[in-house]
């Protein structure tokens, strides 16, 4: 079984940018929600793929997730009838001199003005040094999971 592990993080900069090696527009949304359970279409530049996770473990630090390429047209179909709010973000890739590779996402639309940053580590209780540009931690917190986020937007949270 595939097993995502990974921490997450609110950025306070975007000091992160000089730092990039890549970027990458991303349009993604979902087919079905519900129960922790999610089947999620996304484009990411000129690629497409479909993604199912499982429910999160380990206070939101880990879960299952199968994910595979599908052609591009058929995301552009399936983004047609998926459930209410589409996410659209800019992927920021920032290797890291420990080897790690932190996943900073500037987020538009009703979400714009978060920016968060992940990283994807081999187990839960593994070192990594956290960059500059993070400001704190919110691995597990629901409200920053990109499926609460198309229904909950990051703009209404004051509200």
């Amino acid at each position: 079984m595939a097993q995502e592990i990974e921490r997450k993080f609110v950025v306070k900069d975007d000091t992160y940018k000089a730092a990039a090696t890549s970027h990458s527009r991303i349009r993604q949304a979902y087919i079905a929600s519900g129960n922790g359970r999610t089947v999620r279409v996304r484009t990411r530049g000129e690629k497409a793929y479909i993604t199912i996770k499982g429910p999160s473990a380990d206070g939101g630090l880990s879960r299952y997730e199968f994910e595979t390429e599908i052609p591009y047209s058929d995301a552009l179909d399936l983004l047609k009838i998926a459930e209410p709010g589409i996410i659209e973000k800019e992927r920021w890739l920032v290797p890291m001199p420990d080897g790690h590779i932190f996943e900073v996402d500037e987020f538009f639309g009703e979400n714009e003005g978060l920016v968060m940053a992940e990283v994807e580590l081999k187990s839960a209780d593994e070192a990594v040094v956290l960059p500059p540009f993070v400001e704190h931690e919110v691995t597990g917190d629901r409200r920053y999971y990109n499926s609460h986020l198309r229904l909950y937007p990051y703009r209404v949270w004051g509200k």
